[in-house]
This record gives structure tokens, sequence and C-alpha cells, in this order.
């Protein structure tokens, strides 16, 4: 009798085992397999080795890195070119100012712009408005681009 339980206790735990191993499969003869179908196929598109997934990274490392190479010309390009308009912005700048300090006398015409303004000027707020005063000429800070530009206003 003894041996009798022992028989059904080990053949329980197998079929347990074994059922536990299994996997129901459409395609296995009685539709029960012992091996788990493949979560992914080679060839499909997003598999690692699949032709499509190669193709679709390289394209995608190529892209990067020729977008890279652009980018670096263009700031490149970017940068001489801000330098050389701060160069001219500047000389136009002092050429402005000494014009204006050689002629004191001489006021400028309303609307003219210039980049910084000359020694000696004092704030002189007018209706709310901050003008600046120079000699007998007044100034209205404005932006032009990114540039704080002052420009020649009466108050």
């Amino acid at each position: 009798m003894k041996t009798r339980t022992a028989f059904k206790a080990v053949a329980i735990a197998l079929s347990l085992t074994l059922l536990l191993l299994a996997d129901l499969s459409p395609v296995a003869p009685l539709r029960l397999g012992v091996v788990r179908d493949a979560a992914a196929f080679i060839g499909r598109p997003l598999t690692p080795f699949s032709y499509a997934g190669v193709a679709r990274r390289t394209t995608r490392r190529f892209v990067a890195a020729d977008a890279m190479a652009t980018t670096a010309a263009v700031a490149t390009t970017a940068a001489v070119a801000t330098t050389a308009a701060v160069a001219t912005t500047a000389a136009a700048s002092a050429q402005q100012q000494a014009v204006a300090q050689q002629q004191p006398a001489q006021s400028l015409a309303i609307g003219t712009v210039v980049n910084a303004l000359p020694a000696g000027c004092v704030s002189a707020p007018q209706g709310g408005i901050e003008y600046y005063r120079c000699g007998s000429t007044y100034y209205r800070s404005a932006f032009q681009g990114p540039n704080l530009v002052y420009v020649v206003a009466q108050p």
C-alpha cells in the first residue's frame, strides 16, 4: 500500500512539472508542445538581426553624423559672420561717436541711430519715458535685433 501511494505522489509531481513546462500550441500534435514559440522572427523589421533593422540603424547613424557635420559648419559660418558684423558695427559706432564729439554744437537729426551714448549724458525722464540728454540732444533706448541702440528723439 505504501508503494502505491508513493507511486501516485511521484506520478502527480511529474505530471505537474510537465504541465508547467508544456505550452499550448496550435501547430503541435495534440495542441501541446514542450518548447514555447519564439517571440521574434529573424527577418521581421523590428528584430535586431533583420535586414530592415540593420538598414534603419545604419541610415539613422549616417543621417545623425551628417546633421552634426552640417550643424558644425553652419555654426562656424555664423560665428565668422557674427564676428564680422560686430566688428563692422563697432567701427561704425566709433565713427559716429568721433563725428559727434568733433561737432558738439551741431545736433543729430531726429531718428538717427547710435550704438552708444556720447560721454557726459544724463538721465532725463519725461512723461514716464526714459530719455538721455547729451548736451542739447535727447536719446531714447531701443532694440535693433538683439542689440541695444539709442535713437535721437524729441521729448
